[in-house]
């Protein structure tokens, strides 16, 4: 059996029986292994070197005589921790290369979903950070800031809101038209002429914040803890949940 787990570790057939003996006998010099392994010495030689590489096998340097001395077999996590040590090297190495590559994709004529997950300590940040992209995104597609917006984001962000409004150059010409439910517009007070919100009595069972900016969608459920974001950025996803928003609002209220 310790023969069959050592080699799935990667040991040699020679070097299973050179540390067996070892450890059988603590100590022996290169003579005595040949002699009771019949391994001929020089093979032993190379062996030990190997044994040593692994962390399992060391040479007594205080006698005249040179012998080795197997250390013990716990000594095989060592094994462990480098070949562990060598995953985590690739899977940074590959990430790496999975960034620096993409930039060789982005022209190809596949459209791949970029998803972000953001917990509640995130959100807002999150928020500031992102507003020049998504506006950036709806004035390039020339498009309209759509979706649904949920009672209690308005609760709960109300300063960056305004800020949204009032403070990022941005939205100067960005035209929001969102589906609510009455209770938004109670709690949002201050007016901004280009966001129009509409209420629709049958957004009750609605439980996240969902917007359409370009290229984006965003969720946000802020009517439970912790508060969450997922934001995808995809062209095609964004575009046909944009049309659906705007056929309910031209249903709703155009006609």
């Amino acid at each position: 059996m310790s023969q069959d787990a050592l080699k799935q570790l990667g040991f040699t057939d020679k070097e299973i029986v050179v540390y067996t003996t070892l450890l059988e006998h603590n100590t022996l010099t290169p003579h005595e292994i040949a002699k009771l392994t019949g391994i001929n010495r020089t093979t032993i030689y190379s062996t030990a070197k190997e044994l040593t590489k692994k962390g399992i096998l060391t040479e007594d340097l205080g006698n005249t005589t040179r012998r080795f001395i197997a250390l013990p077999p716990k000594n095989l996590e060592i094994i462990f921790k480098k070949e562990q040590k060598k995953l985590e090297d690739k899977k940074l190495y590959t990430m790496r290369a999975i960034r620096e590559l993409s930039i060789f994709t982005q022209e190809s004529k596949y459209s791949v979903p970029k998803i972000v997950f953001v917990e509640e300590d995130g959100v807002l940040d999150h928020l500031y950070r992102q507003t020049p992209l998504w506006n950036k995104s709806i004035i390039d597609t020339n498009t309209e800031y759509w979706g649904y917006q949920d009672a209690s984001f308005v609760k709960q962000y109300e300063s960056w809101i305004d800020d949204y409004w009032a403070k990022e150059s941005t939205s100067h010409n960005i035209i929001l038209k969102l589906l609510s439910n009455e209770k938004a517009e109670q709690i949002k007070k201050k007016k901004y002429s280009n966001r129009h919100i509409r209420f629709w009595n049958k957004t009750n069972d609605f439980t996240a914040t969902t917007w359409i900016m370009g290229d984006y969608v965003t969720m946000i459920v802020t009517n439970q803890r912790p508060h969450y974001l997922v934001e995808i950025h995809d062209k095609t996803l964004a575009h046909n949940m944009r049309e659906v928003f705007k056929g309910l609002w031209e249903e709703l209220f155009e006609e």
